[in-house]
């Protein structure tokens, strides 16, 4: 996994050198699939976004090695290699209702649960007298 300089709180000098990492073989393990976790890809993530969004979403790079092709309604699907989805997650989710997970099931699942699970909140936190809108 890969972190934020910004996020480190604290730090400890040791007497013990630093592991020196060829670039090449950082490449291979950080810059093979989408986000902060490291690693070989597992999964290809395929999202399709609506008309409304698509053209925004094409021009977007959220990874080199994505792929991605308009389709004749005017909507556009993104081809994602992935190894951990927990970043993906948290992008797909901020495109609400443009954006929908075709691929892998898997996934499709994990976005639809945090989507149950933010209705399930804002349902909780209901102020007495509104009415849900759905």
């Amino acid at each position: 996994r890969c972190f934020a300089l910004d996020r480190i709180e604290s730090l400890t000098c040791t007497d013990h050198p630093a592991t020196e990492v060829d670039d090449d073989q950082l490449d291979a393990h950080f810059g093979a699939s989408y986000g902060i976790f490291g690693g070989s890809p597992r999964q290809t993530a395929v999202l399709r976004f609506t008309p409304e969004r698509a053209r925004w979403v094409a021009e977007e790079c959220w990874f080199p090695g994505q792929a991605g092709e308009f389709e004749d309604d005017g909507s556009y699907r993104l081809h994602l290699p992935y190894s951990d989805p927990t970043e993906l997650i948290m992008d797909i989710l901020k495109y609400g209702p443009d954006v929908e997970v075709l691929e892998p099931p898997e996934l499709r699942e994990q976005v639809q649960e945090r989507l149950h699970q933010a209705l399930r909140q804002y349902r909780a936190g209901k102020k007495s007298g509104d009415k849900l809108k759905i």
